[in-house]
């Protein structure tokens, strides 16, 4: 049938079976949008109130359901504004398909009135990119995207369609798209014996897991593997919910804020199975200490990051969950036990703690994790909150924990909180947020009040930028440059003026009581949780400092 480009990139979207897009219109894009409301009745557009906000929420999105994100900007500024959520996306390998509109292709290169090279803008933070100036190639471009992002490690692809094409009209047919396959022509069976022998041999093994175990959906496989090893394991803030956190096994994130018992552990094993991790620079510190007296067994689905910043023994390389159930069906039960009891007395001699009784980041954390249930998912922004999170809420399921890991970016976690809620509408979604965070996308409180998505925003206000606080108080001798947010804008008025139900919370009590309650509204609720401005994270590794050196406060004041 004969159709122009906006029509055909709107079937090509219903061939994926994509049925929500967020994203913002203007002048390059109105032809698409005008053909997204011919078919609003087939795919939700979600409108958010800024590009950044629409780029955050389809990350939030096809991290709780597994799907290609989609979002949408016209050009110049709007192409631009996805860059940020583009990159985070890139950085923790979440499948997004982001589709620009240009000016037409005959004002290209001239600095037309909002005209940017957005393909060249966002080259080294995406899987591949597309900029399309015939109309002929508009559908096989669209589905090479989303199979690029989809494929192997996922990870965003940008698709910038002039104006012209997005009027152009030609042929177009549907096709059946085929499945996306797991890679596991990769995985070499001597590659496999050569991990079953270093298990066999191993009398202290650890197993390290990150976020390549949740994408690949590997969860229970990852389970059985454990306990067939006999091996603690510990996690990264990407891999939260691939390992229950409950678990006996189970001993706390490893890195810069991880245990003393994972540092602890990691420092003394023998065998390192790190699985689906990037071995990054806040995991392992400084990497001429870390795991010195291991030999490192990397598994991972690409090959790049083998022997990047930490060299390995042995790897496989292939789609995790496969090759997890190729080692299981190889490897007898082993048994550790002298080891597991050894880890098990480190876990019971430096347990998580902080003061009780008081309202603190650590409390309210653990309140909404009593209040809650498994299914739970939590967002957050980044800063200490983010790790407060991640060390105090027990995630005992995959594609619960929705974080900025490798970007780091504050202002996402709002968005994303959207884009989960539209994904996973069952589902209890909640935020976590500190106010300097808060305040960078708060305007996306707009778009669920518009419509009513019932989301809780928790803001941990500190009045401060409490991480880097944290390290101008222990590195920088107290020197609090620019720091200190001593503004006086009202989150709770902000909150009602933006159409949302807002409470302010001084103590714990009164916190379990607003918590309880917003449960139970179904509205876009925000929570302001006023905790004390020099409440830190702990425990904490110097930078440079090897991850065995980890220390508390109480070392701190021993020390010092």
């Amino acid at each position: 049938m004969l159709l122009n480009g906006s029509e055909i990139l709107i079937e090509c979207l219903k061939e994926q079976g994509v049925d929500t897009v967020f994203g913002y219109p203007g002048g390059s894009i109105l032809n698409i949008y005008d053909a997204l409301y011919q078919h609003s009745h087939e795919i939700n557009h979600i409108l958010t109130s800024h590009e950044q906000g629409a780029s955050h929420a389809a990350d939030g999105y096809a991290r709780v359901t597994g799907k290609v994100g989609v979002c949408l900007a016209t050009s110049g500024p709007g192409a631009t504004n996805l860059v940020t959520g583009i990159a985070t996306a890139y950085m923790d390998s979440v499948p997004l398909v982001a589709i620009t509109a240009n000016v037409g292709t005959s004002l290209l290169g001239r600095d037309s009135f909002q005209e940017i090279d957005i393909a060249g803008v966002t080259t080294p933070i995406t899987k591949h990119n597309f900029i399309v100036k015939d109309i002929s190639v508009l559908a096989d471009t669209i589905r090479r995207a989303f199979k690029i992002a989809k494929r192997g490690r996922p990870g965003p692809v940008l698709v910038d369609i002039t104006k012209d094409v997005t009027a152009n009209k030609t042929e177009y047919k549907r096709i059946e798209i085929e499945k996306v396959n797991r890679i596991t022509e990769t995985i070499k069976e001597d590659d496999l014996e050569t991990a079953i022998k270093l298990i066999l041999k191993s009398k202290k093994p650890f197993i390290f897991v990150g976020g390549g175990t949740v994408i690949s959906d590997a969860a229970e496989e990852l389970f059985e593997f454990v306990h067939k090893v006999d091996a603690p394991v510990t996690d990264t803030l990407m891999g939260k919910g691939a390992y229950p956190g409950t678990d006996e096994f189970y001993t706390g994130m490893l890195g810069m804020h991880g245990t003393k018992t994972s540092n602890y552990g990691v420092s003394e094993c023998d065998l390192l199975i790190g699985i689906g991790v990037r071995f990054s620079d806040r995991v392992i510190g400084n990497e001429k200490k870390f795991a010195k007296g291991a030999k490192i067994l990397h598994i991972d689905i690409d090959p790049a990051e083998i022997n990047k910043n930490i060299i390995s023994h042995s790897s496989i390389i292939g789609d995790i969950k496969e090759i997890l159930i190729r080692l299981n069906k190889k490897l007898e039960q082993q048994d550790h036990k002298e080891w597991i009891a050894y880890i098990k007395k480190y876990k019971e001699t430096y347990p998580l703690k902080y003061p009780k009784g008081e309202l603190s980041g650590q409390s309210v954390i653990e309140e909404i994790y009593k209040m809650t249930d498994e299914e739970t998912v939590i967002t957050t922004e980044v800063g200490q909150h983010q790790i407060w999170a991640s060390q105090y809420y027990k995630f005992t399921k995959p594609r619960t924990f929705i974080t900025s890991g490798g970007l780091g970016t504050m202002g996402y976690g709002l968005g994303a909180c959207i884009g989960a809620k539209i994904g996973a509408p069952e589902k209890t979604v909640i935020n976590i947020a500190g106010d300097g965070c808060f305040r960078m996308n708060m305007n996306e409180l707009a778009t669920a009040t518009r419509l009513n998505i019932p989301i809780i925003q928790v803001v941990l206000n500190n009045h401060v930028l409490g991480m880097v606080r944290q390290w101008q108080s222990i590195f920088y001798e107290k020197r609090y440059s620019s720091t200190i947010l001593d503004d006086k804008v009202d989150f709770v008025k902000f909150a009602e003026a933006m159409g949302a139900k807002g409470f302010r919370v001084n103590s714990i009590e009164e916190f379990k009581e607003v918590f309880a309650n917003a449960l139970k509204l179904n509205e876009p609720v925000v929570i302001d949780c006023m905790i004390d401005s020099d409440e830190k994270v702990w425990p904490m590794v110097a930078p440079g400092a090897a991850i065995s050196e980890v220390f508390t406060d109480e070392d701190l004041k021993i020390k010092q």
